[in-house]
């Protein structure tokens, strides 16, 4: 599968008047020659059905005390759950309106509400879909005070060439937020999505609040893509139980519908109500 990038000569200058919080570096980057065509060839390991990944951390059985006591010890192969705790921190290089910029997640602190979404590779298959359907609808999270941010373990470099491509040849055009670069794999190993025998990431979604904690995870393995309307779904639930404490949403809840009370005897108002 081959994709080029344009044949001319190609300075990159921003046109987009969007403020945008991370974009500390304010250098232009400029190729004095043309990008040569890319072929990407996928690796027999890159299987989109793959084998379950085998910890190595075994589950072990030991005793205590007399041979009549004993305990059932379990390992888990994390130490916590990374929802309702703090997200890992990273700065990173990133393309964004055709700019190298650096993002780093802890300025979105107190600010903004962040959706960080992991994808394999560049130039595949389902992948641009699913970037090319958020940046579609970016306003309506713009309007959530909600960033995205997109990550994969490819290089700026391919992002540009991907961002360079046109839709009908497979490559994104221009997006209304950043591609981050994670070519050290340090993100993904942070967010838990790495497979460690692929050296690419799972399809992990995460919805970080403005105190920068995790509030909702999702990984699909890699044939599966995601639903954007879900995920702005489930962001609205969340915007909504943080504004009202006292409350929580039933399955499938969208704005406008009833909530519930997390109470034995006001919960039966919602049942009742169904």
């Amino acid at each position: 599968m081959a994709c080029s990038a344009p044949s001319t000569p190609t300075t990159l200058l921003s046109s987009n008047p969007r403020a945008f919080p991370s974009k500390s570096l304010s250098t232009v980057a400029s190729f004095s020659k043309p990008l040569s065509p890319q072929t990407l060839t996928i690796p027999n390991s890159f299987n989109p059905l793959r084998k379950p990944f085998q910890s190595p951390v075994p589950r072990s059985i030991s005793s205590r005390g007399s041979h009549s006591r004993r305990s059932l010890v379990v390992r888990a192969s994390s130490e916590a759950p990374l929802v309702g705790n703090k997200a890992p921190d990273f700065e990173a290089e990133a393309v964004f309106d055709q700019e190298f910029i650096k993002v780093t997640l802890s300025e979105y602190i107190g600010k903004k509400y962040v959706i960080l979404f992991f994808y394999p590779l560049d130039f595949t298959f389902v992948c641009p879909t699913e970037i090319t359907a958020f940046s579609d609808r970016y306003e309506e999270f713009e309007k959530l005070n909600t960033e995205i941010l997109g990550v994969s373990i490819d290089s700026v470099f391919s992002h540009l060439a991907w961002v360079q491509t046109d839709r009908k040849s497979g490559g994104l055009g221009d997006l209304k937020y950043p591609l981050v670069s994670d070519v050290t794999k340090s993100i993904s190993k942070s967010y838990d999505v790495l497979i460690p025998d692929q050296g690419v990431a799972l399809r992990g979604l995460f919805i970080i609040d403005k105190e920068g904690i995790i509030q909702h995870a999702t990984i699909n393995n890699l044939a599966i893509g995601r639903s954007v309307d879900e995920t702005m779904r489930t962001l609205q639930a969340l915007q909504y139980v943080q504004e009202n404490p006292d409350e929580v949403c039933p399955a499938g809840w969208k704005p406008g519908e009833k909530s519930m009370k997390p109470d034995p005897k006001l919960s039966k108002e919602y049942f009742a109500a169904i």
